[in-house]
């Protein structure tokens, strides 16, 4: 079945239901990106074998960069800032002391990321210290706070968007875990309230605040100080905040490019369990095939994307066609006339796009059913009131029962019989892992299965089957090389990521060699090559070929293997073009009752070419026999 990417996944009645469908610019994100710029901050770093590893600074700015790039891919309509405190020089719309806001020249403080702004961010440590200088945050007899400042800052950069479809956050890079730890003693305690109280407001307007420590030479950053109180981290929420921050560290540093898909709505359907009887479901894609994006069409002089227009021209008067054509159908010599609403309910199928028929035990849900990715179906109250209750109480009895429901999903492409498969919720100690729901199956038609033909005897004799401990060291083999705990997520596309580097190569001026993309499709050799891995191939090999055999000495090459083959279909050929007269056939006009099969036995054993059609191969015969 030959499905491209596009059937697979179709927002049916994109017209019709695009109320129902989130905006492009809902779900985005507004990130702040918030650096210490305290002289600590561009100390290298010694460990205990005297190596010394770049500083701090230097590490952050690369992690931002490598997070400017992803994003531009994953979802090229968040908005970013970067913002640097504790600073000698001052740059935002606050005239705060000791914050700098780092943009690009003539842009905005919070705007979507550009190769331009990574451009000149790749080069902040070459011009940091003349442009903008780094100094301690608190002085003493001072009552400058950049951090509270810094905050301030931050949260005028994410005043516009709204909340609800704008998801607004703050990422803080520092090593200094008391930053008020050289302040006046009688004013320490008031700058630590209003930061803190700074905070709390940011979260308030809904603002999260993400902390991403770096411990200093030997010592470990102290959340407990100063920053558990700011992000009101509990006791057991302490216990395991360093080292879920050291893997989101890790993360946001290598993340891997690829495409974020929003989860929304495909379409809302609804399903009728009988009569009187509905449900609100709202259906969603939630895996979908990685792609490139789109081309877009770009003004050769402005460089900005063009935007498509069809119009129709009528071909007898030239004039510009404003009114929907009209659609007809020829009957007995007349042309009958259909309007746009006309064909659409010629064409409905029904109204009530998910029917219930009944139910089946889950044992007869085959593996082989499903054909496509299937559709996650979850209730809503937004059209039938109720529907929620109603869907709980079935869903709760398909699992209490063990049963799927079966149901006519009457869609206008291809009306067809799905499964309603119930689906627990998963979730861990990170949070949900699955959703619970229904998954709405599409059945195959009876052609799409094809029937296992079995053959039962060779030509020379009964069919060789394997014994018991052929058998026993294949399967052992087998589990040896299982993949366990496989996830479809754990390898990426290779073209893809190459692609991507290429567009950055582009983009950033890189002349310099493009990274090897790892393709991850590939065997692991060195995993491979295991004691456990190799014993089990190896018994498998000794108990099917002998121990003694030798691979090197009886493997044959492919043209060795071609050649005989070939050579023993000449044979053949030979032998039963021996059968025929074909001098006498030829004369009497009767090579045109054999059959194409019988004709080639003579081109094969004359080693005369095979192709075309019938009569060709007949001519072919008659000119090598001079007639």
């Amino acid at each position: 079945m030959d499905l491209r990417s596009d059937d697979l996944f179709p927002d049916e009645d994109d017209e019709e239901n695009s109320n129902y469908s989130q905006d492009k610019e809902a779900g985005k994100e507004f990130v702040v990106y918030m650096i210490d710029a305290g002289p600590d901050m561009f100390l290298q770093i010694k460990e205990e074998d005297d190596v010394k590893k770049p500083s701090h600074f230097s590490t952050v700015v690369k992690c931002i960069l490598e997070s400017l790039k992803t994003r531009i891919i994953n979802s090229d309509y968040d908005e970013v800032a970067i913002c640097f405190f504790n600073t000698r020089e001052k740059r935002n719309l606050q005239e705060s002391e000791g914050v700098y806001v780092f943009n690009v020249r003539e842009g905005e403080d919070l705007d979507r990321p550009t190769a331009r702004l990574i451009k000149d961010f790749s080069h902040i440590e070459d011009t940091f210290e003349k442009e903008i200088g780094s100094q301690s945050g608190i002085v003493p007899g001072s009552r400058e706070n950049p951090l509270y400042s810094a905050l301030w800052v931050a949260q005028g950069l994410l005043r516009k968007g709204s909340t609800r479809n704008v998801d607004k956050r703050i990422l803080l890079f520092t090593n200094n875990d008391d930053p008020f730890g050289n302040a006046d003693p009688r004013v320490k305690a008031d700058m630590r309230r209003t930061t803190i109280q700074r905070a709390k407001d940011s979260q308030d307007l809904g603002i999260s605040i993400e902390l991403f420590p770096l411990s200093r030479s030997g010592e470990e950053f102290n959340v407990s100080i100063f920053f558990a109180d700011m992000l009101e981290l509990e006791n057991d929420e302490l216990s395991e905040f360093m080292p879920m921050v050291a893997e989101k560290f890790e993360d946001l540093t290598n993340q891997l490019r690829k495409r974020m898909y929003k989860k929304r709505v495909v379409r809302k359907i609804t399903l009728m369990v009988a009569d009187g009887l509905s449900i609100g479901l709202h259906t969603y894609a939630l895996i979908r095939p990685a792609q490139t994006g789109k081309i877009t069409w770009l003004d050769s002089v402005t460089n900005k994307p063009l935007k498509l227009e069809r119009s129709y021209i009528c071909a007898d008067t030239g004039a510009l066609v404003t009114e929907p054509l009209a659609r007809f159908q020829t009957y007995q010599n007349e042309k009958v006339k259909f309007s746009i609403d006309e064909l659409s309910e010629i064409r409905k199928v029904t109204n009530v796009p998910l029917r219930l028929l009944g139910f089946k035990p889950l044992h007869c849900l085959k593996d082989y059913h499903n054909l496509r990715p299937s559709t996650f179906l979850y209730p809503s109250d937004e059209e039938i009131s109720g529907s929620i209750c109603a869907f709980i109480a079935l869903y709760r009895a398909m699992l209490r029962f063990q049963k799927y429901g079966v149901a006519f999903y009457g869609n206008m492409q291809s009306p067809q019989l799905v499964a309603l498969l119930p689906q627990e919720e998963v979730t861990n100690s990170s949070g949900q892992i699955d959703p619970p729901g229904l998954h709405m199956i599409y059945l195959p038609y009876s052609d799409d299965i094809r029937r296992i033909e079995k053959l039962h005897m060779s030509t020379d004799g009964p069919v060789p089957r394997a014994s018991k401990e052929e058998i026993e060291k294949a399967t052992a083999m087998i589990k040896k090389l299982e993949l366990r705990d496989f996830s479809v997520y754990q390898i990426s596309n290779p073209a893809l990521q190459r692609h991507y580097a290429i567009l950055q190569a582009l983009a950033l001026d890189e002349n310099e060699d493009l990274p090897e993309t790892k393709d991850e499709t590939m065997p692991d050799e060195e995993s491979m090559q295991r004691p456990g891995i190799t014993n089990a191939v190896q018994e498998f090999k000794d108990v099917i070929y002998g121990s003694d055999y030798c691979f090197e000495v009886n493997t044959k090459t492919k043209g060795d293997e071609a050649s005989k083959k070939r050579k023993a279909l000449t044979e053949v050929a030979e032998k039963e073009a021996g059968n025929y007269d074909w001098r006498e056939l030829a004369e009497t006009q009767k090579l045109k009752n054999l059959t194409v099969v019988e004709l080639k036995y003579y081109l094969t054993a004359h080693n005369l070419p095979l192709t075309g059609k019938k009569e060709v191969l007949i001519n072919r015969i008659l000119t090598h026999l001079g007639l």
